[in-house]
């Protein structure tokens, strides 16, 4: 899964906004999530959570503000996670399952 997500080279496309990766990423995810999830969903965890840093390292390419910030730039991201839950399909599967 993370050498599939590393081919699709998210953190490389600063030219494409949030929602062109959600559109590029969803479909992989859902289809993990479905497939995955149903034995062991505890075992994507990892990979998503690697997908959220592959995220964050985008958005220190993306935007000056976050060069050389990191830890700025996933807080950007847990503020976009908590006003768009839906935005990205493993923040919906994340959410459903801690509340």
């Amino acid at each position: 899964m993370r050498q599939a997500m590393r081919k699709l080279g998210l953190h490389r496309r600063s030219h494409s906004d949030l929602e062109d990766l959600a559109r590029l990423v969803n479909p992989f995810t859902r289809g993990w999530i479905n497939y995955y999830g149903s034995y062991c969903r505890s075992a994507l965890y990892p990979v998503f959570k690697h997908l959220d840093r592959t995220l964050g390292r985008w958005a220190t390419r993306k935007f000056k503000r976050f060069r050389g910030r990191f830890g700025k730039a996933m807080q950007w991201l847990r503020g976009i996670r908590q006003r768009q839950p839906a935005l990205f399909a493993h923040w919906r599967m994340m959410s459903a399952t801690a509340g």
